[in-house]
């Protein structure tokens, strides 16, 4: 059976790439749309920090013998407290300043970073394992269908959308919105609002890092997998609208399969198309496709 003149099992194949793709496009982007949306803040050394924590899988397997579960729960905590240490050391005096020097500042945390990674491991790049529990395939019948990339697509909804409801659907969430609005009122009410902040980072960019050891298996980690990255994930954020989190979600998943479609249909064009995308939408809504209008 074929699609379009393209045999069925490899349209699906890359229709299943894209999505794998897109999850991580959509995991980064919700951290971005979660740090910049509650604390106002271009985070650029969020591309930096997904690598981070792939190497911190790395380290964790070829240093201390950790599986692979460990350190799905191991990495994100280590880079959400490097992010919380970043934040109250340096982000936190910029936050009445304009957006450019949080993007100047984080820009350089990035390229020092890279640095440290790339003097100590160079860029050739290493290896990862695909988890035991998680190898092999499982046929479908239309397709056969590799298990850790299901895995990868999975977990990443269920945390995308579970950091949704937690931000939209609860007090907390609802504490987090009025503590950046209006800081002074919630601290009326007792709530610690620069603890909420550094928090928040730290959890945005603990999502990175998640995202880094999902990724480890899948791609050679590398000090430069990040800044691979992250310009097609701020065009992602900036599609589905600066800041918000429906919308990082939604539309990395949907631009990740386009991408995907793209290299089946175009392949001259898949490098291009989400910022050929990008450029319509800002010219129709500046505000991005789920942003509000000022």
């Amino acid at each position: 059976m074929e699609i379009f003149g393209i045999p069925l099992q490899a349209f699906l194949g890359q229709l299943l790439l894209g999505l794998v793709n897109g999850s991580f496009y959509a995991m980064l982007s919700l951290g971005l749309a979660v740090i910049f949306g509650l604390l106002n803040v271009i985070n650029f050394a969020h591309g930096a920090l997904y690598m981070m924590g792939a190497f911190f899988a790395w380290m964790g397997m070829a240093y201390f013998n950790l599986n692979y579960w460990v350190m799905l729960l191991l990495a994100p905590l280590l880079v959400g407290a490097f992010g919380i240490l970043i934040e109250k050391t340096m982000l936190r005096w910029l936050y009445k300043l304009d957006h450019l020097y949080g993007l100047l500042l984080t820009f350089g945390i990035t390229l020092m970073m890279e640095g440290v990674f790339r003097s100590i491991y160079g860029v050739s790049g290493q290896r990862y394992s695909v988890p035991e529990a998680l190898q092999g395939a499982t046929n479908l019948g239309f397709m056969i269908l590799p298990n850790y990339r299901a895995w990868v697509v999975v977990a990443s909804l269920v945390v995308c959308f579970a950091t949704w409801i937690m931000i939209e659907k609860t007090k907390l969430g609802a504490l987090l919105r009025a503590g950046t609005e209006n800081p002074r009122l919630v601290e009326a009410f007792g709530i610690n609002v620069p603890l909420m902040v550094t928090l928040t980072y730290g959890f945005g960019v603990a999502l990175a890092a998640f995202a880094g050891v999902l990724a480890a298996p899948v791609i050679q980690i590398s000090p430069l997998m990040g800044s691979n990255l992250i310009i097609t994930v701020f065009a992602v954020v900036v599609i589905g609208g600066m800041g918000s989190i429906l919308g990082a979600i939604v539309t990395g998943l949907t631009l990740g399969i386009v991408e995907g479609l793209t290299r089946v249909f175009y392949p001259e064009l898949s490098a291009t198309v989400v910022f050929i995308i990008m450029a319509i939408v800002l010219m129709i809504r500046p505000a991005g496709l789920f942003g509000r209008e000022k």
